[in-house]
């Protein structure tokens, strides 16, 4: 009889010593030097679950050790917009449906972006619409309304970001005011591109790049726009990764939402394939480096997407699915969130959306 309890102990330890990389990672304590935050604009369940069904590969969703969920309303409304959902990440502070960097009353906050750059880490923003879009300006403006995307446009030069890519020339170059912000960001040490993702020939910390490749926002992949997301993600890890203080650096898959307006499904198909490209980039990254917390989510749900069962003669078959929507604008969904590396664990459970702020902060041993 005393022979049985070695008989089950010795399975158990074997288990526990067979435990992959990605399981240790939630154990452990240690400090994030960089964070990765992925933003699938509009990307709900349904969004991500068409990686499982419409391409051959595995997703890259399949690589994350952890799943939470997060709520998500404004503090004006019962269902959320990009503006007000990206400055409850951003900032900490559930704010109103339009802003831009500011809470509720419309005061200023700081952004995750602006205190990692306080603690010496280097920045990066990407996003598939204009760099002045309501996700990729709550990380460095502050406005109270997403329209102003010139004013956006203005702050960027002087705001903290040392690495952005994505679309928006008009709002630096066809202004009102007649302002050429390019002359500004070229001012303040930004080495700009407007015609192509082209790797400088000497990246370096001494220097901060900017690309601004189309007038708004970005052509969609149906249209050519080809492997920018993913290609500008390593381009921006390559610079950012050589600061030895760590990073800040979030990337949008800002048209997965657009499919969901326009109840688009091969729409949302294609930028969603393209947005797990760049997925699988941050993950390749932060695997060899295991310093990295990369975290997936989504702003809200947009189109009230559903992956059906298709009709023939009126019945469902089961064998083939027929995306459909249910709306055209955003649904009240909870958001899958994911996690991977250190710190990763905090992102487990069922919380607001603004909270995944302090959960950054964190991973960061900045609160």
């Amino acid at each position: 009889m005393k022979s049985y309890p070695i008989l089950i102990l010795l399975p158990l330890m074997i288990l526990s010593s067979g435990c992959n990389e990605q399981y240790k990672q939630l154990a452990s304590e240690k400090k994030a030097q960089n964070i990765i935050l992925l933003i699938g604009d509009g990307m709900g369940l349904a969004q991500a679950s068409t990686a499982f069904y419409f391409q051959e590969e595995e997703p890259s969703f399949v690589r994350f050790p952890v799943i939470g969920l997060h709520r998500n309303p404004p503090s004006d409304a019962l269902i959320t917009d990009s503006a007000a959902g990206a400055t409850a990440f951003s900032t900490g502070y559930k704010s109103y449906n339009a802003a831009i960097g500011v809470d509720k009353d419309s005061i200023s906050r700081e952004t995750i972006l602006e205190i990692a750059a306080r603690q010496g880490k280097s920045t990066g923003l990407i996003a598939t619409s204009s760099i002045t879009h309501a996700t990729p300006a709550s990380f460095f403006a502050h406005v109270t309304h997403r329209s102003l995307e010139e004013d956006i446009a203005s702050q960027l030069a002087g705001s903290p970001v040392d690495f952005f890519a994505g679309g928006g020339l008009q709002f630096f170059t066809q202004r009102e005011d007649g302002a050429n912000y390019l002359d500004t960001l070229s001012a303040q040490g930004f080495v700009v591109n407007t015609q192509k993702l082209e790797r400088p020939g000497h990246l370096s910390l001494n220097s901060k790049y900017g690309y601004l490749l189309a007038p708004e926002g970005m052509p969609k992949m149906q249209e050519g726009r080809g492997d920018f997301l993913p290609q500008a993600t390593q381009l921006a890890l390559d610079y950012l990764s050589q600061d030895k203080h760590g990073f800040f650096l979030m990337v949008e898959g800002s048209q997965i939402d657009w499919g969901g307006h326009d109840n688009d499904s091969e729409y949302v198909i294609q930028e969603v394939r393209d947005f797990d490209k760049a997925i699988g980039i941050a993950l390749d990254f932060a695997e060899k480096d295991g310093n990295t917390l990369v975290i997936v989510t989504a702003d809200h749900e947009t189109g009230g997407m559903s992956l059906s069962a298709a009709k023939v003669r009126m019945q469902s078959d089961y064998r083939h699915i027929q995306p459909t929507f249910s709306t055209g604008g955003h649904s009240a969904s909870l958001i899958p969130v994911y996690a991977f590396g250190p710190g990763a664990g905090k992102f487990m459970g069922i919380y607001q959306n603004n909270e995944i702020f302090g959960k950054m902060l964190r991973a960061f041993r900045l609160k």
